[in-house]
C-alpha cells in the first residue's frame, strides 16, 4: 500500500524523524513547516493523509485542521494530530475541529503505521467514489461538501455489542438523549442486528469471556452490507496488540477505558459524519449512472443503454441457438398532440405509453426509448409468433383507454404502430434485425396505423 503523506511540523528534527519512518514503509512523503504551507500543499497536490503537529507558531494544529475540514476541496483528506499532550480535552478539541485521529508523543511505530494505513484505505474509498463521475460538478460534490450541517442534524444510530451489564449501562447513560442506542449482549445476535438494521456506527467491547471480538470485526468487514459500517473498539489498558490487529482488520477507531463521555461523542460524530458523507457520494454516483442510461420522461432505459446491451443479447441468442425477437413501436400522430395541447401533453402521452408497454412485457425483456416517439422491446427466448402476440397486446392496451393529459381532466385517444422482427437461424446481424423491424413498422404506419406488422422475409 503506497500513498502520499504530508508531515507538518515547525521543528525540522521532528519532520525528519517521521519522514524516515514513513519512507521505510515506501510511502511518499511531503513536508510543511507551518500551517499555511500545509493548507497550500493540500489544496494544490494529491495528499492522502496529513500528520499534523498541534504546537506550531502563527497557526496551531487545531486551526489548520479546522480550515482543512471546512474547505470542500480538502475536507475529505484524513488528518492525524500529533501532540505531546494527552489530555482528554485536547483530543476532544481536535476531534471537534475535524481531526480523524490522534498520536501522542513519543510516537509508537506500530501505532503510527497501522493508523496511517487504516486512513489511507478510507481515503482510497472516498477517492474512488469521487472519480467515478467525470467531474465533481456533475455529481454535485462541491455543493454536497458545503452543506456540512446535513451531517450533524439527524440522530446518531448506534449499536453497542457488549456482554458486561455494568459496561453497557455506563455507555447507555453517556449516550442517553444524544444517540439512538441499541444493545446486543450476545455477539452473534449483534452481528445479525448490524447486518439487518441501518446503523451508522458499531461499538464493540473487547471484554467477552468466551468470544474473540476481532472475529466479529472480521465478519462485519467481510459482509457487503456492513463492509463500510464504522467500527469503534472499546478496549482496556494493555491491549495495544489487539488494537493494532483490529486496525489492520479494518476497524475505524478505538477508545480505552475509562471512557470519557465527551471523547466518545466526538469520535462517534467523526465516524458518522464520514459515513454520511461517503453514503451521499455513493448515492450521487448511483444517480449519475442512472441519469446516463435512463430516459428522464418515461423512466425506460435510453438509446445508449440499448446500444450497449443489444449486441450482448443478440450474441448470446446466436451462440445458444435460442430465439430472440424485437418490437419497435411508434406513437401515431404525436406531433398532432404536441401542436394541439402543447409539448407537456406530449410528454404525458409518452410517459403513459411507457407505463402500459412495461405492464405487458416480462422482467427479462429489455424495454428502451429508441427515438422521440419510438420504443423498442428486445425479448430473449421469444420467437416471432409469441412476439406478435405481445406486440398486439401492447397495441390493444394503448388503444383501449383514452390518455389523460395535463391537470384539467382533458383526454385524448392514442394509438401505436408496431413492427416485429426475429433473429434468423442462418447468418444474421444486429443491424439487419433492427432494419427488418423498422421496415415492418413502416408498413404498419403506411397500412393505416394502429396495427402490428411482422417481418417474415
Amino acid at each position: 500500500m503506497t500513498a502520499r503523506i504530508l508531515v507538518v511540523d515547525s521543528i525540522s528534527a521532528n519532520v525528519r524523524l517521521l519522514e524516515v519512518r514513513l519512507l521505510a514503509e515506501y510511502f511518499e512523503v511531503l513536508t510543511a513547516s507551518d500551517g499555511f504551507g500545509a493548507i497550500e500543499t493540500c489544496e494544490n497536490g494529491k495528499v492522502d493523509v496529513v500528520l499534523l503537529n498541534v504546537m506550531m507558531p502563527d497557526m496551531d494544529g487545531f486551526e489548520v485542521c479546522k480550515r482543512l475540514k471546512s474547505a470542500p476541496a480538502t475536507s475529505h483528506i484524513p488528518v492525524v494530530m500529533i501532540t505531546a499532550l494527552d489530555e482528554v480535552t485536547d483530543r476532544v478539541r481536535g476531534l471537534e475541529a475535524g481531526a480523524d485521529d490522534f498520536l501522542t508523543k513519543p510516537i509508537n511505530d506500530l501505532q503510527l503505521m497501522t493508523r496511517v494505513k487504516s486512513l489511507v484505505r478510507l481515503k482510497s474509498l472516498t477517492d474512488e467514489l469521487r472519480l467515478r463521475a467525470s467531474t465533481t460538478h456533475e455529481i454535485g460534490i462541491e455543493a454536497l461538501l458545503s452543506r456540512s450541517s446535513m451531517f450533524d442534524d439527524a440522530t446518531l444510530k448506534v449499536l453497542l455489542i457488549d456482554e458486561r451489564k455494568s459496561s453497557f449501562e455506563r455507555i447507555q447513560k453517556m449516550l442517553r438523549g444524544k444517540a439512538e442506542l441499541d444493545i446486543a449482549p450476545d455477539p452473534h445476535v449483534g452481528f445479525f442486528k448490524a447486518a439487518e438494521a441501518a446503523y451508522e456506527c458499531v461499538l464493540i467491547s473487547t471484554t467477552f469471556a468466551d468470544f474473540d471480538p476481532l472475529r466479529l470485526c472480521s465478519q462485519l468487514r467481510s459482509l457487503d452490507r456492513t463492509r463500510f459500517l464504522p467500527i469503534i473498539l472499546l478496549t482496556d489498558e494493555g491491549e495495544d496488540r489487539r488494537i493494532i490487529r483490529g486496525l489492520e482488520l479494518g476497524i475505524n477507531d478505538y477508545l480505552k477505558r475509562p471512557i470519557d463521555q465527551q471523547e466518545l461523542m466526538a469520535r462517534l460524530r467523526t465516524q458518522v459524519r464520514r459515513k454520511r458523507y461517503n453514503d451521499q457520494l455513493r448515492a450521487s454516483v448511483t444517480q449519475t449512472i442512472e441519469m446516463a442510461v435512463i430516459d428522464c420522461v418515461t423512466g425506460l432505459h435510453n438509446r445508449r443503454y440499448l446500444d450497449s446491451h443489444l449486441l450482448t443479447l443478440f450474441d448470446r441468442a446466436v451462440a445458444r441457438r435460442r430465439p430472440l425477437s424485437m418490437i419497435i413501436t411508434d406513437v401515431d400522430l404525436l406531433k398532432t398532440v404536441n401542436d394541439t395541447y402543447g409539448h407537456d401533453a406530449g410528454s404525458d402521452v409518452l410517459r403513459e405509453c411507457a407505463r402500459r408497454l412495461r405492464k405487458n412485457v416480462r422482467g427479462i425483456d429489455l424495454a428502451c426509448v429508441y427515438g422521440v416517439d419510438e420504443f423498442v422491446v428486445v425479448m430473449p427466448d421469444t420467437d416471432s409468433t409469441v412476439a406478435e402476440k405481445v406486440a398486439e397486446r401492447i397495441r390493444a392496451e394503448i388503444a383501449q383507454l383514452p390518455f389523460a393529459i395535463g391537470h384539467e381532466g382533458k383526454t385524448t385517444e392514442v394509438t401505436v404502430s408496431v413492427g416485429v422482427s426475429s433473429v434468423f437461424k442462418g447468418a444474421d446481424t444486429v443491424a439487419a434485425l433492427i432494419k427488418r423491424a423498422d421496415v415492418a413498422l413502416y408498413k404498419a404506419k403506411n397500412g393505416g396505423r394502429n396495427r402490428v406488422v411482422v417481418d417474415l422475409d
